[in-house]
């Protein structure tokens, strides 16, 4: 098993730690949760094979390209594959931002897993440490904390201030709190989706 160090690659290389055959497995798991949860069955045990020691993940549900939920975990509790699966049904009925996915919105719903590597905290006032598109962030000061995936800023067209900003309001503080004495830190992602 493969462990990210915490070290950030050198920033042309793109990080990655989930195999191709890996990342088919675990959209199939998700998909399989999720139809499983939907339909009212216990999902049928799956095979798990060798996934590397990660940090964290998410799972994304996306109707036509809209987000329908979105729940995950920095640190993994279980096994990548059943936190796979648990965040899959989360994100279909549990996410506060959405009322529950139906079973008839199964057809339009797609999957996408974000794993995480580990949390590097960061100077925010560095340009270099925040790379659009590469790094996600994570804001936290006092009992608050806000995330966002590296996609995010992608599919918003943020700047990397923007981003911060962003963030800082997910963890439910003010969007220059990241001036302000907030620990920021970054995290690389392998995300891939149906």
């Amino acid at each position: 098993m493969r462990r990210w160090s915490g070290t950030s690659p050198p920033s042309s290389a793109r990080w990655t730690m989930i195999t191709e055959d890996q990342k088919k497995a675990l959209l199939r798991i998700a998909r399989a949760s999720l139809v499983a949860h939907l339909s009212g069955e216990r999902p049928a045990p799956f095979a798990v094979d060798d996934f590397p020691d990660v940090s964290g993940v998410f799972v994304t549900l996306k109707k036509r390209g809209a987000l329908r939920g979105c729940l995950g975990v920095l640190e993994l509790r279980v096994g990548l594959a059943d936190e796979v699966a648990r965040c899959a049904r989360d994100a279909a009925s549990v996410d506060p931002r959405f009322p529950p996915v139906g079973r008839d919105e199964l057809v339009e719903t797609a999957l996408e897993i974000s794993v995480l590597g580990g949390l590097e905290p960061i100077d925010p006032f560095s340009p270099a440490d925040v790379e659009i598109g590469r790094h996600g962030l994570v804001v936290e000061q006092g009992h608050r904390r806000g995330l966002l995936l590296p996609q995010v800023a992608v599919e918003w067209g943020w700047t990397r201030e923007q981003f911060l900003a962003q963030t800082c309001r997910k963890a439910g503080l003010s969007p220059d709190a990241w001036r302000n004495g907030a620990r920021v830190f970054r995290f690389d992602a392998d995300v891939f989706a149906e």
